[in-house]
C-alpha cells in the first residue's frame, strides 16, 4: 500500500485548471520527484496535499486514510510535514530557539505559553537531535537571520522534522543555493530519505535524475509522464515539454 495516493485530484481557479485529474502513488520510504515547467501546477499540488488549498474534485489518501477535507494541522498530526520554497524562520531568534519552538508546538507543551522552553528537558533533547542531524549544532546560538541562505533552508527543513513526520514535502530546496550549498542539500535529502518518505519539487535536473527513485512530470496541471529517472530521461514528450529536447 502506498503511503500517499491521489485520485483524479483537480483544482480550478476560475477558468484555469491548475491541477488536472492528477493520480499519484508514493511508496513508503521512497524519494519521489515532481517536475515540470513554471506554471505546471507543482506548488498548487503540494498545497492540496497539505490542505492549504481545498480540492475541487478527487481524493487524497495518506497512510490508508482519506484526508481530502482535513485541515492542515490534522494532516501534520497524521505525519505530513513540509518545507517551503521561501524560507520561513524567526530570523530574530537563535537557531536553537527556532527549533525548540517548533518541537514544543508539536508536543504536549504546545499550548503552554508561559513555561521557559529551555526548562523542558525532552524538548531540548529533541531540538538538539534535529540540529545535529541538520549539521547546525555549532550554529545553534547564532541568530537565524545571520545564517547563510543555504543554512536557513536547512534550518527550515529541520523545523519540518519537529513534528516527527512520516512524509516530508520539499519545495525547491536548492533554489537560490550556490553549487557547494546545493551539494550539501542533496546529501541531506538523501539522508532524510533513509528514514522518511520524501516528495521533492526541484528544477535542477541533475539532482532529480541522480537521487529520485521515481519522477512524475506535470504540464499545465496534468501528468504527462512518470517513471524511473532513465525512463524520464528518454521520454520524448518530456524532452519537448520541459527539457528543451536534450537531457
Amino acid at each position: 500500500m502506498p503511503i500517499l495516493s491521489t485520485e483524479k485530484v483537480t483544482k480550478r481557479f476560475g477558468s484555469l485548471v491548475a491541477t488536472d485529474r492528477v493520480d499519484l502513488e508514493v511508496p513508503e520510504g521512497s524519494l519521489t520527484a515532481i517536475i515540470g515547467p513554471n506554471g505546471a501546477g507543482k506548488t498548487t499540488f503540494f498545497n492540496l496535499l497539505t490542505g492549504l488549498l481545498e480540492v475541487d474534485e478527487g481524493r487524497i489518501l495518506f497512510d490508508g486514510k482519506e484526508i481530502t477535507r482535513l485541515p492542515p494541522f490534522e494532516r501534520v498530526k497524521l505525519g505530513i510535514s513540509r518545507a517551503f520554497q521561501v524560507v520561513n524562520v524567526f530570523k530574530e531568534l537563535s537557531v536553537f530557539e527556532n527549533m525548540a519552538i517548533a518541537v514544543q508546538a508539536g508536543g504536549p507543551y504546545g499550548r503552554d505559553l508561559f513555561t521557559d522552553v529551555r526548562s523542558l528537558a525532552d524538548v531540548n533533547q529533541r531540538s538538539e537531535e534535529i540540529l545535529g542531524r541538520m549539521g547546525l549544532t555549532k550554529k545553534k546560538e547564532s541568530l537565524a537571520g545571520h545564517l547563510s541562505h543555504g543554512e536557513m533552508k536547512i534550518l527550515d527543513i529541520g523545523l519540518a522534522l519537529a513534528s516527527s513526520p512520516k512524509l516530508i514535502l520539499l519545495d525547491e530546496p536548492t533554489s537560490g543555493l550556490s553549487p557547494a550549498e546545493s551539494q550539501e542539500m542533496t546529501k541531506l535529502i538523501q539522508e532524510l530519505a533513509t528514514s522518511l518518505t520524501v516528495i521533492l519539487i526541484e528544477h535542477d535536473m541533475d539532482i532529480v535524475l541522480n537521487i529520485a527513485q521515481t519522477i512524475t512530470v506535470l504540464q499545465q496541471g496534468a501528468v504527462i509522464a512518470r517513471g524511473t529517472p532513465e525512463e524520464i530521461r528518454r521520454n520524448e514528450r518530456v524532452q519537448q515539454a520541459y527539457l528543451g529536447g536534450v537531457v
